[in-house]
């Protein structure tokens, strides 16, 4: 299923987020070059490591969990992380690299093609906290994360839940 559109989402494309500004070109990892659409490009506007739980309603999302988690609103996005990486999303500066298409196919929310792929763009996004609210994108911060993604798990919503690995109560 697809996040809700964001504010000034602009149109379809693939990306690949990264902390460095310097790739010319995507050789496959185990076999593949990881994409994300511009959909949900926004789940990527963390500091790489950075433990973050997403979420945003769906069809099947009842009313109570919308109140709970989304206040009330069914188009509302929110993205959440731990107190700890605040400084580094004040401080990363991430590149979004637009991939052709041609050689991707879509798996979930992720694109995949199993050969090397050159970019044709990087473009600099240098405030992930002003990025957020541009897009109109709920960031929240949450001393429990972990405790967070269960009750989000366990609801009716739709989610993402990236390097959740590295969270305070995980290590």
């Amino acid at each position: 299923m697809s996040a809700p559109p964001y504010r000034g989402e602009g149109t379809h494309a693939l990306w690949h987020v990264s902390e460095d500004s310097m790739i010319e070109r995507f050789e496959p990892r185990d076999g593949r070059v990881w994409a994300i659409d511009t959909r949900h490009l926004p789940l990527y506007w963390f500091p790489r490591d950075c433990p973050r739980a997403t979420f945003w309603a769906v069809e099947e999302t009842t009313d109570d969990d919308v109140d709970r988690f989304l206040d009330g609103d069914r188009s509302h996005r929110v993205h959440v992380i731990e107190p700890a990486w605040l400084e580094g999303m004040r401080s990363t500066q991430l590149f979004a690299y637009r991939l052709p298409a041609a050689t991707f196919d879509a798996e979930d929310r992720y694109w995949i093609s199993h050969t090397a792929v050159e970019p044709s763009q990087c473009i600099e996004l240098p405030d992930l906290l002003a990025l957020h609210a541009t897009a109109e994108i709920e960031l929240r911060i949450a001393p429990k994360l972990l405790e967070l993604w269960e009750r989000v798990f366990a609801s009716t919503l739709d989610f993402s839940g990236i390097r959740l690995r590295n969270a305070t109560l995980a290590r």
